[in-house]
């Protein structure tokens, strides 16, 4: 038992007097051995800022328009209010199962198993859209030298070093992905800040007037520039390896949310004002960022800043692969998987069969669907959808469960409401423009896939539970 610092005032705007925060156990894992920066790497890789310059950002263009920028804030508007709430729980309590464990603590059982279903889903289909991005990039990338390799093949050694890497030492695994996105991003900054320079920081006008922009589009864009900041709330599955979990997991996730929604939103402003008058047109560019850095001057920054990316959807598949076996490792222990996926590896004090498993259900979906001709562009669009839904569904309940946290500790007040209202709205109107107006085939579709996985993972529950009944 941790009892934190009297008086502190937390994130719902109430004054938590005489507060108590737990630690659980560590089940297995290494405790203690990540440092604050190695901590904020898994929420940052999780979300792969990189990938959203070059990937996402288009796609929104081609539905905003000139309103890109305003979907990119409207997103971070609404992931800043699942932040708050997220931080509550995580300066109380730290454990690997993440927002599955917040939920089980406040919600009756049934809700608590949707909640672990639908998150270790969306981890899992973040991981599949990064390995298709992955595939797709790579063919950018590799074209500059001309060799033709297998999206299988491809796919292949994306998930498969994921898995290795989870498998082998989560501080090596940390490291990794903070190096590996510290210098994407720093390049991809560069660049978008030469062109704001040359273009000497003036207003864009079209921009800011939203011209030939439509409320439909907006709204669509506003959905797509969720997916670059799903897992930014990832940190909280380190809660036993994590040093200081309490203190370093919170921070963790706002910062992530709030530095990934400034670099896209100015990422979103530089690249709509430089493709001004190019040809093909943001929408269309497949390497929008060999464009830009050749129109910034500095077109050895091009080919550096491919790699990086290539290397960061790695890294974001990485980080999605060491999330997901850690609340399926909490799942078996509480009995909603198989036993044998709670145990943790003798010597490297990770769940290798849980990160094997993860590693397994991301790839097999690209690999079926890379094998019958599809793209990895199409890959991760369709995962990427299919991951938003689980998101959403978890994030929408960690915001119900907020007032009764809150209250069960004596700290529930009009901030802790207010919160909880604000952040619950936010989800289910998102959830709701996913699915209306009615999206073109295969993406009507998704959101019964999405309702098929989790009548099974519900029918597994009614299942377990009445075994532990009668046992």
């Amino acid at each position: 038992m941790h009892t934190a610092e009297d008086d502190r005032m937390d994130s719902s705007g109430v004054v938590a007097n005489e507060k108590v925060a737990v630690v659980t156990a560590s089940y297995g894992l290494r405790r203690g051995v990540l440092s604050p920066l190695e901590t904020l790497a898994q929420s940052v890789s999780t979300m792969a800022p990189s990938t959203s310059p070059t990937l996402t950002i288009p796609l929104v263009f081609a539905l905003a328009g000139n309103g890109t920028w305003l979907a990119y804030a409207l997103a971070m508007a609404g992931i800043a209010l699942m932040a708050l709430c997220i931080a509550v729980f995580a300066r109380d309590s730290a454990s690997p199962g993440s927002l599955y464990v917040y939920t089980r603590e406040t919600l009756p059982p049934a809700f608590a198993a949707v909640a672990a279903w639908a998150l270790f889903f969306a981890y899992v289909m973040t991981a599949a859209s990064v390995i298709g991005g992955f595939v797709s990039y790579a063919y950018v990338f590799l074209g500059r030298f001309g060799p033709h390799v297998s999206a299988g093949l491809l796919a292949a050694v994306c998930a498969g070093g994921a898995v290795w890497i989870a498998w082998r030492d989560v501080k090596i695994s940390t490291q990794t992905m903070l190096w590996i996105e510290a210098v994407s991003v720093c390049l991809i900054s560069l660049v978008v800040g030469i062109l704001l320079w040359k273009h000497g920081l003036r207003i864009d006008e079209e921009q800011l007037r939203l011209r030939g922009v439509t409320p439909v589009g907006v709204r669509l864009g506003v959905m797509l520039a969720l997916f670059s900041f799903v897992g930014f709330e990832s940190a909280t599955t380190l809660g036993a390896e994590a040093r200081e979990p309490l203190r370093t997991i919170p921070r963790a996730v706002l910062q992530s949310a709030a530095l990934a929604g400034v670099f896209f939103i100015v990422c979103a402003y530089g690249e709509v004002l430089s493709f001004h008058g190019a040809s093909p047109g943001l929408g269309e560019s497949t390497a929008p960022m060999r464009f830009l850095s050749e129109r910034a001057g500095v077109s050895i920054a091009g080919p550096v800043i491919d790699a990086g990316v290539l290397v960061s959807m790695f890294a974001g598949t990485l980080a999605c692969v060491i999330a997901a076996a850690r609340v399926l490792m909490l799942m078996a222990h509480n009995g909603l998987a198989h036993g044998r996926l709670a145990k943790t590896h003798a010597e490297k004090e990770t769940p290798g069969a849980a990160s094997v498993l993860a590693g397994v259900l991301a790839f097999v979906p690209v690999a079926v669907l890379v094998e019958r001709g599809s793209s990895g562009a199409d890959v991760y669009g369709w995962m990427g959808t299919l991951a938003v839904y689980g998101f959403l569904t978890a994030y929408a309940l960690v915001a119900v469960a907020l007032p009764v946290h809150l209250r069960r500790r004596g700290r529930l007040g009009v901030g802790g409401l207010v919160l909880s209202i604000s952040a619950t709205a936010a989800t289910i109107l998102a959830m709701v423009g996913t699915v209306f107006p009615v999206p073109p085939a295969p993406y009507r579709y998704l959101p019964y896939v999405y309702v098929a996985y989790l009548v099974g993972g519900m029918g597994w529950y009614v299942i377990s539970r009445r075994r532990a009944v009668v046992a």
